[in-house]
């Protein structure tokens, strides 16, 4: 079944179907290594919050270059602070220690995890709905 998208000020609204289908597992996890793909996961949740989707974890794990851009005073910042306290982000301290990033350096609101990797198969292992950019 095709689910069907009509656009309302610039977003989309999702077919009723698509939100049904979505309620079942209101738990989303995220790996991705761009900036690029960080802003668009928090632009997913947006999406989703206005179409009514329960959502009751939603997590990004970052690993690769973009984690040089997850320091305090830069533009990725500037656009988390309005997700603070709802979206979690793990940033992978492999990557870390690989690009010379401290926990200091982090922006706030942030949290470190082992592996980017083991994270995402703790989170499957939970239940929750994963993609992988």
């Amino acid at each position: 079944m095709m689910a069907s998208n009509t656009e309302i000020y610039g977003q989309k609204k999702l077919a009723q179907q698509t939100v049904i289908d979505l309620q079942k597992t209101p738990k989303y996890a995220f790996t991705l290594t761009t900036e690029r793909h960080f802003k668009g996961v928090l632009s997913m949740y947006d999406l989703l919050i206005e179409n009514s989707v329960k959502i009751e974890e939603y997590e990004i794990i970052v690993k690769g270059k973009v984690v040089t851009q997850l320091v305090k005073k830069s533009e990725l910042d500037k656009v988390f602070q309005k997700y603070k306290g709802k979206v979690k982000v793990s940033v992978c301290s492999v990557a870390m220690e690989k690009l010379g990033v401290t926990e200091e350096m982090l922006f706030d609101g942030l949290e470190v995890t082992p592996t980017a990797s083991v994270r995402m198969l703790q989170l499957q292992a939970n239940g929750y709905n994963t993609l992988t950019y």
